[in-house]
């Protein structure tokens, strides 16, 4: 009879500490820079594969409308991480202090393209001229065209550019409303669906084939993070490095857990979108510098473009000064 009491205080005891336990997981609100594409699977891969479950993370996945918006979102605490363009969050802190830090490269190529169908004649950006481009109406890439096109000696007086919706511009490209577009490489897989439906074929011209170098999408964290719980987002990004080296290598899977939370998701568009960024994430520059880092020369390089394509004087910003190195080690 008295072991009843005792077994009942155990259970109770147990059941406390697994509520305990339960709860002691850490909430993280974490910013996407646009819809939940291809190129952001491993995020999802990180929630159904439980490796933020694994690192005491409960995480809510935001999305959002371009690498400023991302940036300004973990700025004002909407977010406490998210991943948005480098060269949004120098724009951004060239024009005032913002509180927000790139933690972990992932982009050591820059993603921008130019989109064309193939047989259009359009074989280099000086083909350009005299032709209609469409553009994101919010994109980091929009600054950086002008600056592109003069490095590569193209008169950008000569291009007629209209900005648009993203979701418009496939279908655009493919009615020959516009001679090209100016996209991620990542969307490419659905750029070729939306082509080959009118029997055209995708032509892509990465601006990294035309002198575009230095670092392009980034994991950022906000600096009251860094500052008051930097454990927490040491485990985040331990968690986001083994999301990713887990959607590398199972890039179909990878697809399946973004569906789980995008239900209206194509998987084989989505795997081909994330293999199309696979090469934005391992290539050369990780291979000699390591994955997640930054190298000083390149994010120079970086800054140095987005400069010249927002005619800031080249010591306006210490592009150092948005890097929290102390991260970017596993």
């Amino acid at each position: 009879m008295t072991l009843r009491p005792l077994f009942a205080s155990l259970m109770l005891a147990c059941a406390s500490l697994a509520g305990a336990a339960a709860q002691a997981a850490d909430k993280l609100t974490v910013q996407l820079d646009w819809l939940p594409g291809g190129d952001k699977a491993f995020v999802y891969s990180g929630i159904e594969q439980g490796f933020f479950e694994e690192e005491a993370l409960d995480v809510t996945v935001l999305t959002g409308r371009g690498s400023s918006d991302a940036v300004t979102k973990i700025a004002t605490g909407t977010a406490d991480v998210g991943f948005a363009g480098i060269s949004a969050l120098m724009m951004a802190a060239a024009e005032g202090e913002v509180p927000v830090k790139a933690v972990l490269s992932l982009y050591s190529k820059q993603p921008d393209a130019l989109f064309t169908r193939a047989g259009s004649g359009i074989a280099s950006l000086k083909d350009m001229e005299g032709k209609t481009v469409a553009m994101p109406t919010f994109s980091s890439s929009n600054a950086l065209w002008p600056v592109v096109l003069q490095k590569n000696g193209v008169d950008g007086d000569k291009i007629r550019v209209i900005k648009t919706d993203p979701s418009t511009m496939a279908p655009m490209l493919a009615q020959g409303r516009v001679d090209a577009t100016i996209n991620w490489v990542t969307v490419a897989p659905a750029f070729r669906q939306v082509l080959g439906q009118a029997k055209q074929e995708l032509a892509v011209l990465p601006w990294s084939d035309f002198g575009l170098d230095g670092y392009g999408w980034s994991a950022m964290a906000s600096t009251r993070l860094i500052d008051e719980q930097p454990e927490v987002l040491q485990r985040y990004l331990r968690a986001l490095r083994k999301s990713v080296a887990f959607a590398i290598a199972n890039p179909q899977q990878a697809a399946k857990d973004l569906q789980a939370h995008v239900p209206e998701a194509n998987v084989e568009v989505v795997q081909a979108e994330f293999e199309a960024s696979i090469p934005l994430l391992q290539n050369e520059v990780s291979e000699q510098f390591g994955f997640g880092t930054f190298d000083p020369a390149l994010l120079k390089a970086t800054w140095d473009w987005v400069a010249a394509s927002m005619n800031y004087a080249a010591d306006k910003l210490d592009p150092e000064t948005l890097v929290e190195r102390g991260f970017a080690a596993p």
